[in-house]
């Protein structure tokens, strides 16, 4: 198809008046091509501290567009699809419906073709050969390489690799193996069948974005940059964890990436990348100014702050200037109190007197995020705060004042400040990546305590579940999975043919292609002790059809094909003769291998270890003893 006809409705953020800025501002429609692209627990992701860098622009950045603007980007839309179908499942509960949606017409495409199988496991190998830190930068790094990718069918990088992001680079091989993936399961028709929804997930976040962009450049008495070749770009993902906020600052144009829920993202991460964006190049242009804080670096050497930050005044002060200000217009979280505008003069004092200690508690809060800040390393946050006071009863612009705020510094001062700071041992990390330990519920709870060798509290949450279950899709997909669970409480007790009969309930109600094949695979073992390789056989095929497009199941059903499932002291008579028997694969952690108890009698009682939370995490496995 042509490129004209592929066409993403954008909402953009409309540049302010020059003239009467701050005042308004308005999220206008407009179309965009494709070329409209996005760039981890979630963290801010910096592809460049310095505005000279020479990078290319993201392909979704358009040159002759708003300054600021809120899109959806089909690339980025691809690229997570893809991430989703290789088992990322980092905060699917929590994310909007049409994230399950898109989840199960992938698994439908990918359930009717062997092909698109094949290319989606090519994709998940590649996914798994370069997982480096098992945390939210293994899925950045594709996230920036979608934001250089062209719309389909090409799918290319829209730059020279030496004019992409460092790591970008790094998975760009990948890109062929996406294109095919695209192509195989018409992902791009199911891009065309969402686009909608995507559309009404900008449109709902229309209010809140323009109200943030307008409070800070208040508060900063700013106009919104018109020109200059900057730009601040709003990419919106249902396909990614809402709990993270992808943000890249590629030279002079700055994107966040973000995953809505029920209209709303996390702000307060998105209005820190809108602050570099406004205050970065007044710093950047005074770099010579702020060298002079050189001595300061010395002071925050045993502090735990990111390299960056320890070795260059300029994004140290950045960064404190922007957490100056995040401190100085923060929800405090105490309840505003105002003066009642009919109070009787006699009781004013009282008024007054409870007006002050409103303000006293509200300073309490912010100083306390100034401390923390400090003892972080980020140790010029207090002297912009108070530098701030001022410079809110003044009418000129922050754009006015920087100059003076950084010019007029007593550099010894504040190293002699830091020096007497007590730093903390660790660092908090970017702003994005502060996140809490999902505490484990329902039947995560059952896999954990499956895990640890409590089978019967393990089953008895799995029977609680299956007793509370309705004719709704939600519950008989949590019926599956309980039953899976049982299935292998049942290998782990001694129960064969309980065991059976719940992975054959699996297989008859679940739609998740890792239950389905794994229960196959459970089934052709227990086939294969049992003596019955032909209808082993047909087991391992089967979960070969609906694998999962993870490296443990295709391997454990291929093997299952190759040679027959055996464990120590069990042997078939057939198999005794031509001293063939298959040796048990690894588990996913190399735990040891999945032996499920045979029909026939069995020398050993295996013991069974159960996924991870969430089965779509780890396979299963069980022990013999």
């Amino acid at each position: 198809m042509m490129l004209s006809r592929f066409r993403s409705s954008a909402v953009r953020l409309a540049a302010f008046s020059s003239v009467v800025f701050c005042m308004a501002a308005a999220l206008i429609p407009a179309q965009a091509g494709c070329q409209a692209s996005d760039s981890g627990s979630g963290k801010i992701q910096s592809s460049s501290s310095q505005p000279t860098q020479q990078q290319m622009a993201p392909s979704l950045v358009d040159p002759a567009g708003p300054t600021v603007s809120l899109v959806s980007s089909e690339q980025v839309f691809l690229m997570a699809a893809a991430l989703n179908a290789c088992g990322y499942d980092e905060g699917l509960d929590e994310s909007e419906p049409v994230r399950k949606r898109i989840r199960e017409e992938i698994d439908q495409a990918l359930a009717k073709s062997e092909d698109a199988r094949d290319k989606r496991d090519k994709v998940c190998l590649f996914i798994a050969q370069h997982r480096m830190t098992g945390s939210e930068r293994d899925i950045s790094q594709y996230i920036s390489l979608a934001l250089y990718l062209t719309p389909p069918p090409e799918l290319e990088t829209s730059a020279e690799l030496s004019e992409m992001p460092p790591d970008s680079t790094q998975v760009v091989e990948i890109v062929p193996l996406l294109k095919d993936f695209v192509t195989a399961t018409d992902l791009h028709g199911i891009w065309l069948a969402v686009h909608l929804t995507y559309d009404q997930e900008a449109d709902r976040l229309h209010n809140s974005l323009s109200k943030m962009i307008v409070e800070t450049n208040l508060y900063l008495k700013t106009p919104a940059s018109t020109g200059q070749g900057r730009r601040f770009v709003v990419v919106i993902e249902p396909l990614l964890s809402p709990h993270t906020v992808n943000a890249r600052i590629y030279g002079t144009d700055y994107v966040v990436v973000v995953s809505p829920v029920n209209g709303q993202i996390r702000m307060n991460d998105v209005r820190h990348t809108y602050l570099h964006y406004v205050i970065e190049p007044l710093l950047f242009s005074r770099a010579t100014a702020v060298d002079r804080m050189l001595p300061i670096l010395k002071e925050v050497r045993d502090s735990p702050l990111e390299f960056r930050y320890r070795s260059d005044t300029v994004p140290l002060t950045i960064e404190c200037l922007i957490k100056a200000i995040e401190a100085r217009t923060m929800d405090t979280g105490v309840p505003v109190f105002n003066i009642p505008a009919d109070v009787e003069r006699s009781d004013l004092p009282r008024y007054e007197h409870e007006r002050q200690v409103y303000q006293q508690k509200v300073d309490a809060v912010r100083l306390a995020a100034v401390h923390h800040d400090m003892t972080q390393g980020f140790v010029l946050t207090q002297y912009f705060y108070e530098q701030l006071i001022q410079f809110e009863k003044d009418p000129a612009s922050l754009k006015d004042t920087i100059g003076e705020m950084v010019y007029s510094m007593d550099v010894e001062q504040q190293a002699h400040r830091a020096r007497d700071i007590q730093f903390d041992k660790e660092a908090d990390g970017e702003v994005l990546g502060r996140s809490v330990p999902r505490k484990l519920t329902g039947l995560d709870l059952a896999e954990a305590r499956l895990a640890a060798g409590d089978v019967a509290t393990a089953s008895a949450m799995a029977r609680q579940a299956l007793a509370a279950q309705d004719d709704s899709l939600e519950s008989v997909a949590e019926g599956a999975r309980a039953n899976f669970i049982l299935a292998r409480a049942a290998i782990a007790t001694g129960h064969p043919e309980d065991a059976i009969n719940d992975f054959q309930r699996t297989l008859a109600t679940s739609k998740e292609p890792r239950l389905l094949a794994w229960s196959h695979i459970y089934l052709g073992r227990m086939l294969d002790l049992d003596c019955k390789r032909d209808q082993a056989v047909s087991e391992y095929t089967a979960a070969l059809k609906v694998r999962d497009g993870q490296q443990d199941t295709r391997l454990a059903a291929e093997r299952g094909v190759k040679t027959a499932f055996s464990v120590q002291g069990h042997s078939c008579d057939e198999d005794a003769e031509d001293g063939g028997s298959g040796s048990a694969d690894p588990g996913p952690d190399g735990a040891g291998p999945a032996n499920p108890s045979p029909a026939k009698s069995s020398p050993a009682k295996p013991a069974a270890t159960a996924p991870g939370a969430g089965v779509l995490g780890q396979t299963g496995t069980a022990k013999p003893q």
